[in-house]
């Protein structure tokens, strides 16, 4: 079973991340990725800006990657996100996961991003052509 977390200032890779997944043994790899919308409430997005608690954020996603090994019973597990300013159509948050069959794969990413949004200490920012936003909540 492995996890590898990343938290990045940069664009990610997901090619380069599905690489790190350790697939052996394996007959699935689900991914998602989560990028910054162009527009919300019909108004422009310039960029999202996320702040994180940097010090508690790669031992959060950590944790939950490593429960998702335990419940789902998947093989590997990849988290990256990204934390500053990210534009529209960037790529903000990267999960592959490595399962011997396609169901617990799904289950354990489908878990996986809904546990990050709730337990990761990350806060979001909206830069919108009519102002800035906080946006409620974790994640």
């Amino acid at each position: 079973m492995t996890v590898h977390i990343e938290i990045a200032r940069g664009p990610l890779d997901t090619a380069e991340l599905r690489g790190l997944v350790d697939s052996q043994g394996c007959g699935s790899i689900v991914s998602f990725v989560g990028i910054t919308r162009g527009m919300e409430d019909g108004f422009s997005v310039k960029s999202l800006e996320f702040d994180a608690w940097e010090g508690r954020l790669e031992d959060v996603l950590r944790s939950i990657a490593d429960q998702s090994i335990s419940k789902f019973g998947v093989k590997s597990v990849v988290m990256a996100h990204r934390i500053g300013s990210v534009k529209p159509e960037e790529n903000i948050v990267c999960i592959h996961v490595g399962s011997a069959h396609r169901s617990e794969g799904f289950s354990a990413c489908s878990w996986l991003i809904s546990e990050l949004k709730k337990q990761a200490p990350l806060w979001k920012k909206e830069i919108r052509e009519d102002g800035e936003f906080w946006k409620a909540g974790l994640g």
